[in-house]
């Protein structure tokens, strides 16, 4: 880790002064040019460290001859603070300690007007003589180059960018998961070698990655003086700041119009929200509440429409129940939040109300962030080469069916995921999970709240109508600008049937492949990625259906359910404020026909006892072809926000054997533009 720190300042080293930034002032040096502020501050330092430290006589007594780099950091209120010294003598690392405890006090480090923390790496030879020795006329100029090329390399300045902004980045909160954001922080950590990426949203303080991305959102700042430009352009609405905690408060938009090829005269979305979060000591919090009304492109809103849960109007997707609004729109709230708390460098626990995504694709097939926001608890554990994520989720089939006293029928899933780094560029996970209810779990078996137990054995113990068990496997291999990732999940499998009856029911499976290619064609923030997603009939789905893998009337891993092939295509761009998206879903799913009343294997909510005993095939059934296209241009107001115009344009094309009411031949165009703070995924292709 130390290593990795270390070429970080390194690689930073070379980019940092083409900023606008101010070096340290050293007491010396007040009347000193700034083109030479640094090297004043840099000499004067060394010179004034190296009068004061005497050797330490266990160092001198071992002859010890070498060269100490000291890297230490310089606050806001301009004192020193030692981060890491090269060397196994306590002794040593005393005295340094001693001797920049001596050392006055300067004026901090300055970015765009503001004080800053800034970074340093002083080196310095042992014995001490070294240091002053003058050498014949080669060796100085020999010397003379090594120590300039020493300054540019290593002894330069590292200030760090303007991140008062971004007070999260050291604490345990979750990055809003977005795949346009995420794509940048996994650019940078493609390069990383101890990464677990698997478990989405990341953790701030655990993503090296985030801390470029933020230094990058940096540059983008505007130089304005005027508050309202500050808050426009660069900063959080509100911030507030003390020695161990910190509060920042920021609205939240998604206010987008645009027009399909209904008969609709317009659609429209307005969604307005406020987002809280902070941090005191080990304890951090973030809570959103989203207050939303819009209508979509017809086939969102007809699909949504025919969601009906028990008591409500519908069910509008990714976000849960809603109301009907105006004519044909949806008004949706949602709240969501969150407390996790830094039990110590290996452990984290949360505990609130929101979404995961386990997975390294645009899709996953463990769990999704398609589905509405649930209860949940989570135990992340990293540690050597391992991490460990405990997930528990308090979910809801909200289906008139299992409406019971006027409450929905609770379902409780228990999941792990175990993520081990095999080499430097070798990543493989294992994924269990198990749903049960209240129905036929009425109290739940403590065993599933046990954080390494085997679910697949708990449940084989309590019979099969006990719960519904899935495992799967995901791997990742990482190239120097690319990597190729993978998904398998089992829900059901008989060897025998395997291979004696080809296509039986009970054999219910699925699998992913994937590719990014960052920096594609050595051009700077360009990204391409291909995946594949095939899933066999009744996959996530159970004899009891209400045991199925889903929440809110929609699936908890993709959000085509089962029984379908996929192919995706994407290319992203980002230069500057500005960026570009473009995707291409190309699929064939099985639906059921109207006309009868057998399960062909996509609808998770039916039980696959009504379904064909053998010779299932992909995409069986009333088979859909299905073809999406989407373009989205924008540009970001506010890095610090993520807040962003944007334009969008889609084109939906699908033919289905025989049209159903909530899905009819039809051919979609769609634009919009808008504004909104990019903090979460919407899912409309399908």
């Amino acid at each position: 880790m130390k290593k990795i720190v270390f070429l970080l300042l390194l690689i930073n080293s070379a980019i940092i002064f083409s900023q606008n930034k101010k070096a340290p002032v050293y007491k010396t040096c007040q009347n000193v040019n700034l083109d030479e502020l640094e090297n004043c501050f840099l000499d004067n330092l060394k010179s004034d460290f190296l009068k004061n430290f005497q050797t330490p006589n266990d160092v001198t007594e071992k002859q010890f001859k070498g060269k100490i780099l000291i890297m230490f950091s310089i606050s806001t209120q301009g004192e020193y603070t030692i981060n890491y010294i090269n060397s196994n003598f306590s002794s040593l690392t005393n005295e340094a300690k001693k001797v920049f405890n001596n050392l006055p006090n300067v004026e901090p480090a300055m970015y765009n007007g503001h004080k800053i923390e800034s970074e340093y790496i002083l080196p310095f030879y042992i014995p001490l003589a070294d240091n002053f020795v003058v050498k014949t006329e080669v060796e100085a100029k020999i010397t003379s180059s090594a120590i300039k090329k020493e300054k540019e390399d290593i002894a330069t300045a590292i200030i760090e960018p303007d991140l008062n902004q971004f007070p999260e980045i050291n604490s345990s909160l979750t990055i809003p998961f977005t795949h346009q954001q995420y794509n940048l922080i996994d650019a940078y950590g493609n390069a990383l070698t101890n990464e677990h990426a698997t478990v989405k949203p990341y953790f701030y303080n655990e993503t090296e990655a985030y801390k470029k991305v933020a230094a990058d959102k940096t540059n983008m700042f505007k130089d304005v003086k005027t508050l309202l430009g500050k808050k426009t352009w660069n900063d959080n609405l509100i911030y507030l700041k003390g020695k161990d905690y910190w509060f920042t408060v920021n609205p939240i938009f998604d206010t987008q119009i645009g027009k399909d090829n209904s008969n609709k005269p317009y659609t429209y979305n307005n969604t307005r929200a406020v987002n809280v979060r902070g941090s005191i000591g080990k304890l951090s919090f973030s809570s959103s509440i989203f207050e939303s009304q819009g209508r979509f492109a017809k086939y969102i809103n007809d699909y949504s429409n025919t969601l009906k849960p028990a008591n409500s109007y519908a069910i509008f997707l990714g976000a849960g129940n809603s109301k009907g609004f105006k004519d044909g729109g949806f008004d949706y709230p949602v709240a969501e939040g969150y407390v996790s708390y830094n039990a110590n460098k290996h452990f984290n626990l949360q505990f609130g109300n929101g979404k995961n995504f386990i997975g390294d694709g645009y899709r996953s097939l463990f769990l999704s962030d398609a589905t509405a926001p649930y209860t949940f608890a989570k135990i992340s554990t990293n540690f050597w080469k391992v991490k460990y994520t405990n997930l528990w989720m308090w979910t809801n089939d909200v289906r008139t069916e299992s409406f019971t006293n006027d409450a929905y029928l609770r379902k409780f899933v228990a999941a792990h995921h175990l993520s081990i780094n095999i080499t430097k560029k070798w990543n493989v996970g294992l994924f269990e999970s198990t749903i049960t209810n209240a129905r036929s779990n009425p109290n739940i078996d403590v065993n599933f709240v046990n954080p390494i137990i085997f679910y697949r054995s708990v449940e084989f113990s309590r019979g099969s109508k006990s719960g519904n068990a899935i495992i799967g496997l995901n791997t990742k291999y990482k190239f120097k600008d690319a990597n190729i990732y993978g998904q398998f999940v089992l829900d059901e499998l008989v060897v025998s049937k395997l291979f004696k009856e080809q296509g039986s029911r009970v054999n219910k499976y699925g699998f992913q492949l994937g590719f990014h290619y960052y920096n594609a064609f050595k051009i700077k923030d360009l990204t391409l990625q291909g995946e594949t997603n095939i899933v066999r009939p009744y996959t996530y789905s159970h004899n009891n259906s209400e045991l199925n893998y889903t929440h809110s009337y929609q699936p908890l891993a993709h959000p085509w359910g089962s029984n379908f092939i996929e192919f995706i295509g994407i290319v992203r761009y980002n230069k500057n404020r500005l960026f570009g998206n473009f995707k291409a879903v190309y699929g064939k799913k099985g639906f059921d026909f109207e006309s009868n009343d057998i399960n062909y294997g996509g609808d998770l909510f039916q039980s696959y006892g009504n379904g064909l005993t053998e010779n299932n095939t992909y995409y069986q059934g009333n088979t859909a072809n299905i073809l999406i296209t989407d373009l989205q241009l924008g540009y970001v107001i506010n890095p610090t926000t993520n807040l962003q115009i944007f334009a969008n344009a889609s084109m939906r094309q699908f033919k289905i054997k025989e049209a159903l009411p909530y899905f009819t031949k039809e051919n979609t165009t769609w634009f919009s533009f808008g504004l909104k703070a990019d903090v979460f995924n919407s899912y409309f292709d399908f």
